[in-house]
């Protein structure tokens, strides 16, 4: 059973996604929150697996629930509900360690989908829209990045190297596997040890790291 909580601040939104989601066998909504805030604390006491998240709320917004919920150690996933998909509040949210991203008209079965995948360990949106977005975004970073003198890659294999390499690229682990002749659960091992290795929960996060920290640069326009 996968435990999901709803942080909107309306009320109705939150009926429509409670009703739906409750129907799936293996989803259940165990609380919803009105802000930011009220999703930090129910995060605390209810442990959810996931966190379906406004970016948009009073008091405390999606964004920074987001960093302070992940800040916290907590295991739970979030999923970003936004208006736009490749816009800053979309960015800001990955940067906050959220495991991706919905559009808020998105059917049913794609908010279901998202919520599965995210509970899974996997990252909601595809690596490409997530590399795009970063490229978008990252030449107007409001703080400076990281060097990547801070990277520990020393203790990267070869073979880790170039996976977080095409990871930061926006290649799936097919194409992965595929670009560097290897199988795909070879992949999937060595993308698991890349996550251990950097401290981060999902691949989308080390796209946004591998920016930052200037692994790998934006291209030019």
């Amino acid at each position: 059973m996968i435990r999901v909580l709803l942080a909107d601040d309306q009320a109705l939104l939150r009926l429509g996604f409670r009703a739906f989601l409750n129907q799936e066998p293996d989803l259940e909504v165990v609380g919803e929150a009105g802000n930011g805030q009220e999703a930090l604390s129910l995060t605390r006491t209810l442990a959810p697996d996931v966190v379906l998240m406004d970016v948009r709320m009073p008091v405390l917004d999606g964004i920074e629930a987001t960093r302070q919920i992940v800040a916290s150690g907590s295991p739970a996933k979030i999923l970003v509900l936004t208006t736009f998909d490749l816009d800053e509040y979309v960015y800001a949210a990955l940067r906050a360690g959220a495991s991706g991203f919905l559009i808020k008209d998105a059917l049913p079965a794609d908010l279901i989908n998202g919520i599965r995948v995210v509970a899974s360990g996997a990252a909601a949106v595809a690596p490409a829209v997530t590399r795009r977005l970063i490229e978008k975004f990252t030449p107007h970073l409001p703080e400076p990045a990281r060097p990547p003198a801070e990277e520990p890659l020393e203790s990267f294999t070869e073979r880790e190297r170039e996976i977080l390499l095409e990871i930061a690229r926006g290649r799936s682990n097919r194409e992965i596997a595929e670009q560097l002749y290897i199988s795909e659960p070879t992949v999937k091992v060595h993308v698991s040890r890349i996550l251990t290795k950097l401290g981060l929960r999902d691949r989308a996060q080390v796209i946004v790291h591998a920016y930052e920290t200037g692994i790998v640069r934006p291209r030019s326009p």
